[in-house]
């Protein structure tokens, strides 16, 4: 505090300047709103495109096949016997809501049965098959 004239005291200004915090609050939300995008995860695989209408979002297991055969389980890579041992586990664990099979289009048709076969003979009987809807042109 500065004093004024002998013994005379300035009051004491308790507000505090939050003009300064919104500037960062909006560079946060200006650097979040451009990076939320990128960050959404998965294996990298390109889907194939077929006539499908979008699915409702429900809570599953995603297993991804990508092109050199390799198999993801929610972003966890499994070998063909760690997947075949643990899916029925981690479907259950999911709650049950199904399990999605994503696959590159560039995977041979032979592995994608290998992954289903897996999945049926472990009693999984809800399997969906993720694909890119076509351009409506």
């Amino acid at each position: 505090m500065r004093r004024g004239r002998r013994g005379e005291r300035m009051a004491v200004n308790g507000e505090i300047n939050v003009v300064s915090l919104i500037d960062v609050m909006m560079l946060l939300m200006v650097i979040f709103m451009i990076t939320a995008p990128m960050m959404q995860g998965g294996v990298d695989i390109a889907l194939p495109t077929a006539d499908v209408r979008p699915l409702e979002a429900k809570s599953g297991v995603n297993v991804t096949v990508d092109r050199r055969g390799q198999i993801f389980v929610d972003d966890v890579k499994l070998t063909f016997d760690e997947f075949a041992g643990s899916i029925k586990a981690l479907a259950e664990k999911k709650g049950g809501g199904g399990v999605y099979l994503r696959a590159d289009e560039a995977v041979p048709y032979g592995t994608i049965m290998r992954v289903v076969a897996a999945m049926r003979a472990r009693g999984i009987s809800e399997v969906g098959l993720v694909a890119n809807p076509e351009d409506p042109r």
